[in-house]
């Protein structure tokens, strides 16, 4: 049995398999957890969102009762409850976000993935599990038509997306609100602390701190519309 509402992806870009190998220690995680749940997703969880999407935002890996239980990211636990009323918030999201797969919400130019895609243990993936899922994080990047801003949540998200690009972390250090453009055509990359439940307790991160980050992009994209717009008028 699965969550009620999650159902295996039609998505065009590569998925993991519901019963991914790949890496031993979290296939044996998913399967104990499983036993415990058989009425929770317990699988990779797919991609939300419009792979046309201008805006991708990529997180860490599913939460053990959040993602895992639900199939749908950030759906279900703490993280959700910020980020979801976020997108509502400027237009990136419509309907109402009510933690579950079967809510309704849909998302609005904007698409939702993680650079893990199995839930870990204690919720940290290993440097070489990390590596292991950039062949599925690496085509929400690259394949057409590729996003024009990646809102980047955590440290691991941004490392992470900086080596798919061929990118060092190092040359472009992780700061909470911090932007680069990249050259040749590149996507605008926004980083932001993670919006967990432990970074939103200790004060790293506020609601207003992540609506800020967000308000960037949709001003940012916006603005990009009105360009278009103006250029396409030029032309005629």
């Amino acid at each position: 049995m699965r969550a009620s509402g999650a159902t295996e992806s039609a998505d065009p870009r590569p998925t993991p398999p519901r019963d991914c190998d790949l890496c031993p220690r979290l296939a044996a995680f998913r399967a104990a957890t499983r036993a415990r749940h058989p009425d929770w997703w317990n699988a990779p969880v797919p991609s939300f969102g419009d792979p046309a999407a201008r805006l991708l935002v990529v997180g860490l890996a599913p939460g053990l009762a959040g993602a895992n239980r639900t199939g749908r990211p950030f759906t279900g636990d703490y993280a959700g409850e910020i980020l979801y009323p976020t997108l509502l918030r400027f237009g990136f999201a419509r309907g109402t976000y009510a933690a579950r797969p079967d809510d309704g919400l849909e998302l609005v130019d904007c698409r939702i993935t993680n650079a893990v895609r199995c839930v870990p243990p204690q919720n940290r993936p290993t440097a070489a599990e990390i590596r292991t899922c950039r062949r599925f994080l690496a085509p929400e990047l690259e394949a057409p038509p590729r996003p024009v801003v990646v809102l980047l949540l955590g440290r691991i998200a941004h490392d992470s997306v900086m080596r798919v690009l061929g990118l060092s972390p190092r040359a472009f250090p992780f700061r909470h609100g911090a932007v680069h453009d990249l050259p040749d055509g590149g996507p605008r990359l926004v980083a932001s602390y993670h919006c967990s439940r432990y970074n939103i307790q200790t004060g790293t991160l506020t609601a207003a701190m992540f609506a800020e980050v967000v308000a960037g992009i949709r001003d940012f994209l916006d603005t990009a519309d009105i360009a278009r717009r103006r250029a396409a008028v030029g032309r005629r």
